[in-house]
């Protein structure tokens, strides 16, 4: 599998020798490629450079390539750069390969990052359709050394968009103790003693657009296992997607809310109540008495009532974003606008600002986890935001109507 070189295969044809200094360049050449090398044969070769070290002597060992010529090994390593993501309907190669995300018979993990990957390619193309000066999606695929990666697909400075980024990260490795604690404090079966094992998936969105009369989006799902320290693996789902305007329109939010309450009775038709009232808490901007936006749904620690079933309802959540969102876009974003609407988005903005680095609970666990890419934890902020002192919207206007409906949440279902 392309994710994964035992470079310990028998083969019929070939036996290549390397010294143990060998196999570590072959071992970075590997990582260059975007590939890992097993525990087992790391150790392997560890275990043999023990060896060299304590008889003082110039050990070879060998190491069998399943490949029928040496330049046929190097070939295969060199296989990702003939990948063809576009063939997939995916923006890159994936951080687990291609291979491992086939069939249907995979472990949850690789379907959940499967789901990742094919709501990334859809929206990213489908906005990128709104730029009609040929604006694409930077993509960025990067790795994280204590394990996993992501790709990042980021589009700034539009006509349309000012950005919007589109995030996957698959990242695994023990848990800092911080991390534990938080995970604790919500109600988790956790030992209070850190490095646990751990294993993340998910996609996270944040679209600014330039027209302050098309609202910000935010969505973010995913997957979460970790290991208790007894050998049990515990799992759970959270996500949600939610709106934040910066002027108010009735009937936008109210399609909005309609959309995912029509994804969330497909399963239960208690989730959207139960999840619209959980997003408008969470969503609470405490030191400004306000809600970031007119909110969505918001849920965490899905576990029940099977991991199928939470699967499915994850998946439908994931559909709904581009129905929910993009007609909102169609409708205002050639609209004329003034430059004090301007200047209020931007304010609105700084309290986007301050909700995502004083109270967003992924951004958080992003900034403790051991080896987090600081570029994607903050690639959910605006470009451009602004503080004024004391600034208050005037009686009657547009922006005071938002104000008191951030301030008193509705109803829009």
């Amino acid at each position: 599998r392309l994710h994964h070189i035992d470079l310990r295969f028998k083969m019929s044809l070939h036996r290549v020798s390397f010294t143990v200094n060998a196999s570590r360049r072959v071992a970075t050449i590997a990582r260059g490629h975007g590939y890992s090398i097993p525990r087992q044969t790391r150790l392997y070769w560890s275990r043999s450079h023990q060896k060299q070290r304590s008889n003082q002597s110039f050990r070879m060992f060998k190491i069998s390539v399943g490949a029928t010529s040496f330049a046929g090994f190097f070939g295969f390593l060199s296989s990702k750069s003939s990948f063809d993501p576009e063939k997939f309907h995916w923006m890159a190669l994936p951080v687990s390969g291609h291979k491992a995300l086939e069939g249907d018979n995979i472990e949850m993990r690789l379907r959940m990052e499967r789901l990742c990957m094919d709501i990334q390619y859809k929206l990213c193309r489908q906005l990128e359709t709104f730029e009609e000066n040929g604006k694409r999606f930077k993509i960025d695929r990067w790795t994280r050394k204590e394990g996993g990666g992501g790709i990042s697909c980021v589009l700034q400075e539009g006509d349309v968009f000012e950005k919007a980024g589109v995030n996957i990260s698959v990242v695994h490795g023990v848990l800092p103790l911080a991390a534990v604690k938080q995970m604790r404090s919500r109600g988790k079966n956790l030992p209070d003693s850190g490095n646990l094992p751990f294993y993340a998936v998910g996609v996270s969105c944040v679209i600014h657009p330039v027209n302050p009369l098309v609202p910000t989006i935010h969505f973010n799902y995913r997957y979460f296992e970790v290991n208790d320290g007894t050998g049990e693996r515990q799992w759970w789902f959270g996500g949600g997607t939610d709106l934040t305007p910066s002027y108010l329109d009735e009937k936008d939010a109210t399609d909005f809310h309609t959309t995912l309450k029509n994804a969330c009775d497909a399963h239960d038709e208690t989730y959207y109540s139960k999840f619209k009232r959980w997003c408008d808490d969470y969503f609470n901007i405490t030191h400004r008495e306000e809600r970031r936006g007119v909110g969505g749904i918001f849920f965490d620690d899905l576990d029940s009532p099977s991991q199928e079933d939470c699967f499915k309802f994850v998946e439908s959540c994931a559909d709904s974003v581009i129905p929910s969102y993009l007609p909102i876009v169609q409708s205002h974003y050639k609209e004329d606008y003034t430059e004090q609407q301007k200047l209020w988005q931007q304010i609105r903005r700084g309290r986007y600002v301050e909700f995502n680095l004083v109270h967003d609970r992924g951004t958080k666990f992003g900034l403790h986890t051991p080896g987090a890419r600081i570029e994607s934890i903050l690639m959910s902020l605006p470009l451009s935001a602004r503080w004024e002192y004391m600034q208050t919207p005037q009686p009657g206007s547009p922006e005071e109507k938002l104000v008191k409906v951030l301030q008193n949440p509705r109803d829009w279902v």
